[in-house]
């Protein structure tokens, strides 16, 4: 397959088969996989005891419990079932804007997420956005599905590269709430500079289902920028331009907006027992990801 984007290295893809994601308790009603399910039924590791009801299969009464108890209970197992993973990598136009763009980090993050997912048997959907949510790359499983999900995933790249629009996280989120998919790890990888405002994308992140891993594709110059005296800025996205007098105390100003948009995702990450990562683009990815891979292993 066509692979500009260099998405299917082997070397790559090797590390990010090293990795698991684990989850603490999946959502019932999905397919046989690696996780247990908050749902009983039928699996092979005992979880617990209920009294029986009308319907339940005799194959599943505890005869010891009603011998000693004269009770019929039956047995519950722990299921096994998949969690549905939904990668959400931006590709508006200010992730376009660098010299090494951060898009192409983006969707390298999504793959290497979407490898671990389709290796442990977990359905993986991929959901770019800009100003909208392209949901036209459904779940699916099966460890041969990588090389499908790369390729659609370059198809909407190079759409967005040759026709880039702005960022609306919060227009996105709403749109995936709207698809009802059963609940899983979504895992959204932007900039998350959103012209919008950081109020309209919390309050789309608060009203989402799914368990959040926000990964921040940054650099070292969006806290520190290198510059000084009267320049002229350019929102990378409108087009936009204002003057400004960079001083030190519009620098230390700046940096505390920035400090403080990134607290508000962090803690609403940590509200929902998940996670906010900083990716420097200009860095290995897998090095990176390592960080958040303790021992090998993402507890979601």
């Amino acid at each position: 397959m066509n692979d500009p984007f260099n998405l299917l290295d082997p070397d790559f893809l090797q590390q990010a088969n090293a990795m698991r994601v684990v989850a603490r308790r999946v959502a019932p009603a999905g397919r046989w996989a690696e996780h247990r399910s908050r749902d009983r039924g039928q699996g092979m590791e005992f979880r617990d005891y209920r009294p029986y009801s009308p319907g339940d299969e005799l194959k599943t009464i505890d005869w010891n419990v009603y011998r000693r108890l004269g009770r019929f209970v039956v047995r519950l197992f722990e299921e096994m079932e998949d969690l549905p993973i939904y990668l959400m990598p931006d590709l508006s136009k200010s992730m376009w804007h660098d010299e090494s763009p951060r898009a192409v980090t983006a969707m390298k993050v999504a793959i290497a997420f979407a490898a671990i997912g389709l290796d442990q048997h977990d359905r993986v959907g991929v959901l770019p956005f800009s100003d909208d949510l392209d949901s036209t790359i459904r779940p699916t499983s099966g460890r041969g599905r990588l090389p499908l999900i790369a390729d659609a995933l370059t198809r909407a790249a190079e759409r967005s590269k040759q026709s880039p629009k702005g960022t609306d996280l919060s227009e996105s989120l709403a749109k995936l709430r709207g698809l009802r998919m059963r609940e899983g790890l979504l895992v959204v990888i932007s900039d998350f500079f959103d012209p919008h405002g950081i109020e309209m994308m919390m309050k789309e992140l608060k009203r989402t289902r799914h368990r959040p891993l926000l990964i921040a594709i940054s650099h070292q110059q969006d806290r520190e920028p290198e510059i000084e005296g009267d320049v002229r800025v350019r929102d990378c996205e409108t087009g936009e331009t204002q003057d400004v007098s960079v001083t030190s105390t519009v620098l230390e100003g700046y940096r505390k907006a920035y400090d403080a948009h990134f607290e508000r995702l962090q803690e609403f990450a940590r509200s929902r027992r998940g996670n906010l990562l900083f990716l420097d683009h200009e860095t290995e990815v897998m090095k990176q990801l390592a960080g958040l891979f303790e021992g090998g292993t993402y507890v979601a």
